[in-house]
Formats: C-alpha cells, sequence, structure tokens
C-alpha cells in the first residue's frame, strides 16, 4: 500500500472504522493491529487502547498513550514528520493511541541499525557497541550515519526517549525513515536510552539548531497548550530545559552514566 498523505490519513485515522486484526506479542503492553476504513479508503493502523497499558513504576503520571501522541505532536513540531500520523480516539477497546501502520511492502529490507559482523560493517557506518553470537562470533550493533536518522537522535533527546532500540526505526523504499513506539518519553529524570549514539559528542547540524529554535518557540504557544493536556507541569518544564541545553551546548548528547545507554533488546 503506498503512502497516503498526513492530511488524508489523519481524517482516516480519526474518523475511521476499526476492525482489529490481531495483537503484537511482542509487545509488552496491548498493542493491537487493525485495518481502519473511511468511506472507500481503508489503512492499516496500530490500536493501544489505554485499558491495556501495564502500570509503570517511573512513568505514574498520565497515560502511555498520550504521550505517543505527544511524541508526535513534537515531531510534527521540527517539520521532520518522524513519527508516523497519530491520533488519540476512541476504539473498540475504548480510548487509546491510533497510529497509521507502516507497511511491509513499503519498509526497506536494509536495516539502517543492525548487529553486523564485526569484519562487515558497512563503510561510514558507527559502531555502537561489541557483541557476539550463539557461537562466540564477533558482531558489532552499529547504524547508518544517514542525516534523517541522525534528526531521529535529536528528537530523541528532546523528548528523552527511554526505548529506541533499532526495531523502533523504519526506513521506506521511498527514502522515509520514521521512528514508532514512545510511550516512554518526557520523563523529568534523564531517561535517554537508545541505539543511535553515533554522533555522541558531535556538533548539531544547522537544521537540528532550527528545529530545536521552533520547538522552543513552539512551546511557548500552541505547541505547549497541547502538550499540556498529556504531560505534568514537572515534564513540561524540564522539556524546555532539554532543548535550552540542546541549543546552548550545539552538541548531541552524551550517554548519562547513572542509566543504561541502550535498551533491552536492542533490535
Amino acid at each position: 500500500m503506498p503512502g497516503i498523505p498526513t492530511e488524508d490519513a489523519l481524517d482516516i485515522l480519526n474518523h475511521g472504522t476499526i476492525e482489529i486484526e490481531g495483537r503484537l506479542v511482542d509487545a509488552s503492553n496491548a498493542t493491537l493491529r487493525a485495518v481502519i476504513t473511511l468511506d472507500r479508503t481503508d489503512a492499516r493502523c496500530v490500536y493501544k487502547p489505554v485499558r491495556g497499558e501495564r502500570p509503570l513504576w517511573d512513568f505514574p503520571d498520565g497515560t502511555l498513550a498520550g504521550r505517543e501522541y505527544g511524541s508526535y505532536l513534537v515531531s510534527e513540531a521540527t517539520g521532520w514528520s518522524l513519527v508516523p500520523p497519530t491520533v488519540l480516539r476512541v476504539g473498540p477497546l475504548g480510548w487509546g493511541m491510533v497510529q497509521l501502520w507502516i507497511d511491509e511492502e513499503r519498509q526497506s529490507p536494509e536495516p539502517l541499525v543492525n548487529f553486523v559482523p564485526r569484519r562487515k560493517v558497512p563503510p561510514g557506518w558507527h559502531r555502537i557497541a561489541a557483541a557476539q553470537d550463539d557461537d562466540g562470533r564477533p558482531f558489532v550493533l552499529a547504524h547508518s550515519d544517514d542525516a534523517k536518522l541522525a534528526r531521529m537522535a535529536v528528537f530523541d533527546a528532546v523528548v528523552n526517549n527511554a526505548d529506541r532500540k533499532g526495531g523502533h526505526v523504519l526506513s521506506t523504499v521511498d527514502g522515509e525513515v520514521f521512528g514508532v513506539d514512545h510511550g516512554l518519553t518526557f520523563h523529568a529524570d534523564d531517561k535517554l536510552r537508545t541505539v543511535l549514539w553515533g554522533w555522541s559528542g558531535d556538533a548539531l547540524p544547522a537544521e537540528a539548531t532550527e528545529a530545536l529554535a521552533k520547538l522552543r518557540a513552539g512551546l511557548d504557544g500552541g505547541l505547549g497548550e497541547a502538550l499540556a493536556e498529556h504531560l505534568t507541569i514537572t515534564e513540561l518544564r524540564v522539556l524546555c530545559e532539554r532543548i535550552d541545553r540542546l541549543e546552548q551546548g550545539a552538541r548531541f548528547p552524551k550517554p548519562n552514566p547513572d542509566w543504561p545507554a541502550l535498551p533491552w533488546p536492542p533490535i
């Protein structure tokens, strides 16, 4: 199925009829794939009902669905569109997050993040961590130097993403890059945990500093008002502080020595 323009996708997601196909069994919370239909147009979507969320000790305030939607709002405010179209609405199992599914035929067969044999790391890729398979053969966790992936690293630093696994990065055959599964975001404590550390300490590109300035201005206006419906006052204040630090330092963040740098499993 080809990509759907964002405005059309949001219309379908907001107003379409949801028919659940099945559950994604690897997800820790209730994550359902569904077909959503409006008039004669249909698409696939991910539906995460709030009632299926597991309570988390370190994310006690608000819902994970609200954080997913907040991440989409931040992504759109940057102008980078790194998160597939996402809405909050009532579905067959109640209130929840509904996000456009990136169909398998659109996805690139070559992932941008992967475990690769140590001697076969693609040229220009960033090596993140050493590993080995069950037979003791050496592998490397590495990722591409793709500029859109660098945008995602900046985005993750802004939303304080605590769970950027390689499997949460989807690249398409037409060159788009999307991130999914953003429930563990916006915490007031530094919880950045990601596989995208390849630019750690490097200077931010000009487009990133421009996006940060746009975000910071938005938080004093409409973006801040929209996020306030899903985040606590403290989380909003710390979000502003994170953006201020990134703007002032103008560099990609480095791992927090007091917090695991990589999610588990990484892919």
